[in-house]
Formats: C-alpha cells, sequence, structure tokens
C-alpha cells in the first residue's frame, strides 16, 4: 500500500459494531481495489497524482464503469486530501456507509 492508502487503511479497518467492514488490496476480475465493501458493493480508491494525468482518467472511467457493470460503486479520494486530514476522508465513507445500512 502507499503511504495515503496505509493511513486510511488505519480508520478502516477496525470493526464497528453492525457496520460492514472493509478488505484492503481486494481482486474483482482483472483490478485491484483500494478498499472494498462486500456488503454495499462499495470500493474506495485512493487516487495519487499520476491519476490526472496522460490517458490514466481515461483508464479509471473504463474501470469504473467496468466495475459498475458488476456492482460495484467506486468513490474516489485524492491521496493529497487523504494525507491532509485522513480523518475527514474516512469520516466521509463511514457517514457514507451508514446512510446506506439504515
Amino acid at each position: 500500500m502507499t503511504p495515503p492508502e496505509a493511513t486510511l487503511w488505519t480508520r478502516l479497518r477496525p470493526r464497528r459494531d453492525g457496520l460492514p467492514s472493509f478488505r484492503r488490496q481486494h481482486p474483482i476480475g482483472p483490478y485491484i481495489l483500494d478498499f472494498y465493501c462486500t456488503r454495499l458493493g462499495l470500493a474506495v480508491e485512493v487516487d495519487g497524482l499520476i491519476h490526472g494525468t496522460g490517458s490514466s482518467p481515461q483508464h479509471d472511467a473504463r474501470r469504473d464503469a467496468w466495475l459498475a457493470s458488476q456492482g460495484v460503486e467506486v468513490i474516489r479520494y485524492s491521496a493529497a486530501d487523504v494525507l491532509k486530514d485522513a480523518d475527514a476522508v474516512a469520516h466521509s465513507i463511514w457517514t457514507l456507509v451508514l446512510s446506506r445500512t439504515r
């Protein structure tokens, strides 16, 4: 894992009563997801600078479309945002998870 992924993982890893759990580096088809919640079909991706350059945006769009066809929703956060305030990123993820489990 990259440093931003490791930082976020420390906030997603702990099991919480009644809430779905996340897996890290989870394979689906030809892709490896940074974090994946099986129960919700939710992937969390931490994007470094490379994701905004060259053909990366088109690749990410194709990847996200394929994952959506498999029932997986992808949410993305920049690595910079994770490093700046990992607690806020984790809070936004857990808020989304809570909204879908009620």
